[in-house]
């Protein structure tokens, strides 16, 4: 890598993709979704097209349209957007790599893929080689989440060695919840100066003991009213609606919407949170 990179610590928002009553990207809610993070949350980087996002429910054309969104109207705002670019086709990957590097973003990532799945470390590793080189100038992470790609491979195994073919590489959001891999992806990554970002939001402060740089979440102010309640992707976007006053919109199917009288409530016991009741 020929520039400087800032390493990514702290809070990371894991941005949702707001949709219009019709199923459709709307952009016009990014521009004071920003506002809204660096103002009243005080978070300004951002990891936009993950899991939060649906990016992998989204076709390539929308996820670089929200991505250039992103960092159009993130620019001078935000510190750091990193753009998650991983699909099922190595050519969409690599698509959205190129597109990230072309927009101005502040990294990548890629998750495996999950319906031909790689048969060990060395065939991940080489799949995210094959990414990174189209954006050889953007930080790359790997997004560790088996919950949901089914890849059971321990991530300290894909990060052994690494740096050796992905100059680029600087580290991995770990979105699981086997804290003895963890713990060995932080003492790799310390002797790299990577970044080893925690993504399982009710696990945060076991991971912290362990040495995360930081997270990538979005239930941190109010996970265990969650928890009560029942939550996934739905239950969060319709609630961060309530709370934020932002039009998130809808899930894309096969996700189903949460009642709006839910995430009503639970937005109700946030706020009386906040003022102390």
């Amino acid at each position: 890598m020929s520039r400087s990179v800032k390493k990514l610590t702290g809070l990371v928002a894991a941005t949702f993709t707001p949709l219009t009553a019709e199923g459709e990207i709307n952009l016009s809610v990014i521009g004071p979704y920003i506002d809204y993070l660096i103002e009243k949350q005080n978070v300004k980087s951002v990891f936009i097209n993950g899991t939060t996002g649906e990016g992998c429910s989204l076709t390539v054309d929308e996820r670089k349209q929200l991505a250039a969104a992103w960092c159009q109207h993130g620019k001078g705002k935000l510190e750091q957007v990193i753009v998650h670019v991983g699909c099922m086709s190595i050519k969409d990957s690599q698509e959205l790599a190129r597109h990230a590097a072309s927009i101005g973003a502040d990294g990548i990532a890629v998750i495996s893929p999950s319906f031909f799945k790689p048969i060990n470390a060395d065939a991940l590793r080489l799949f995210i080689k094959e990414v990174s080189a189209f954006a050889p100038d953007l930080p790359m992470y790997y997004y560790h989440i088996p919950s949901m790609t089914g890849v059971a491979l321990d991530a300290a195994d894909v990060l052994n060695g690494i740096e050796q073919m992905i100059p680029s590489f600087q580290g991995v959001k770990y979105t699981g919840t086997d804290l003895r891999d963890l713990g060995q992806c932080v003492c790799y990554s310390q002797s790299h100066n990577w970044s080893v970002m925690f993504g399982v939001d009710e696990q945060l402060l076991g991971a912290l003991v362990l040495g995360v740089h930081g997270a990538v979440g979005s239930l941190y102010f109010y996970y265990y009213y969650l928890c009560s309640a029942g939550f996934d992707v739905s239950v969060n976007k319709q609630v961060m609606s309530e709370v934020s006053g932002l039009a998130m919109g809808p899930p894309r199917l096969p996700l189903l919407p949460c009642p709006v009288s839910k995430a009503q409530a639970i937005a109700q016991k946030i706020k009386d949170f906040s003022q102390g009741h």
